[in-house]
């Protein structure tokens, strides 16, 4: 089983949104964990918009990468630009990637548009595991 890891700056949207759909796209197939540079809390606009596409996040929790172990992770998702700011051991993974997705906490209306992307990155990314 792969094991995924979404890291974001606050881990409070688009590693949430990104975690939501890995889990509800990929079933049992990857074990998925989300994080963030540090740790905060979920935004509900995040909560809100993967509701209207029928994802329920609002039980996630906000969690710092520090809590992790880079080799417990076959692949990891930077989606802020921030992977410049991870730990080299990190980057070493059997698949690195840096979305750089625009922040949506910075721009609350861009959040519909984030959730989007995502779904479609997030897709692409598991097909190609498979």
């Amino acid at each position: 089983m792969k094991r995924i890891m979404f890291v974001c700056k606050k881990n409070s949207a688009r590693s949430q949104m990104a975690e939501g759909f890995a889990r509800a796209l990929g079933g049992e197939k990857f074990e998925i964990t989300s994080s963030g540079l540090e740790a905060s809390q979920i935004r509900p606009e995040a909560i809100a918009v993967m509701q209207e596409v029928g994802i329920d996040i609002s039980h996630h929790t906000s969690k710092a990468l520090s809590e992790f172990h880079y080799e417990d992770f076959d692949i990891v998702i930077s989606l802020c630009g921030c992977g410049v700011s991870l730990p080299p051991r990190w980057w070493t993974r059997d698949v690195f990637e840096d979305w750089e997705l625009d922040d949506p906490a910075e721009n609350p209306e861009i959040f519909p548009r984030v959730r989007d992307e995502l779904k479609e990155r997030v897709q692409k990314l598991l097909n190609s595991l498979n």
